[in-house]
């Protein structure tokens, strides 16, 4: 199973996403079911490991608390490789996101030692022009989402295709 952990998007918040998925010739656009805020990505484990990482996450407890998008950005620089939205400055979200790191790496699951940047995946972009990625960073950097609570955190099963990832509800934990 590849797993990973983020936080679903009110369908408010998706549409004003969906409202900037645009204008950027070759990008491969994230649909309504991808669209998530990433918490941590913890990759391929088996069906033991899942297990164990279930127990993990059981534990942590944390308020519900606000969030907001804010701004968008790229990543891969000269070479970009993905369009986000990124997440206006929230210590209960690092804070969450510092208990779920903790939490996997007490049963050994191992962080990728980068640091941890909130965003919500727009596209994804394969040779697609830099020219085009900077008209679009500077056509939406004032973006900004209305505030959303954050009352749970999901684990979610990733499977690649052709045509991108299916993304499976594996659990829901709740905040509060």
């Amino acid at each position: 199973m590849r797993l990973f952990v983020a936080v679903a998007l009110p369908d408010e918040i998706a549409r004003s996403l969906g409202m900037l998925q645009n204008g950027v010739p070759g990008a491969r656009w994230q649909t309504r079911d991808q669209l998530h805020l990433t918490l941590r990505f913890i990759g391929e484990v088996d069906g033991q490991d899942a297990g164990v990482i279930d127990d993990a996450l059981t534990t942590i407890a944390a308020p519900t608390f606000p969030a907001e998008l804010k701004g968008v950005g790229a990543f891969g620089g000269k070479h970009p490789r993905a369009l986000w939205a990124g997440v206006a400055t929230s210590e209960a979200l690092h804070h969450l996101h510092r208990k779920i790191e903790s939490a996997l790496h007490r049963v050994g699951m191992e962080g990728d030692g980068r640091k941890y940047t909130p965003h919500v995946t727009l596209a994804k972009l394969k040779g697609t022009q830099y020219g085009h990625v900077i008209d679009f960073l500077t056509d939406h950097a004032l973006y900004a989402s209305v505030p959303f609570t954050v009352a749970n955190f999901i684990l979610y099963s990733s499977q690649l295709t052709a045509n991108g990832s299916i993304y499976r509800v594996e659990k829901y934990y709740r905040l509060g």
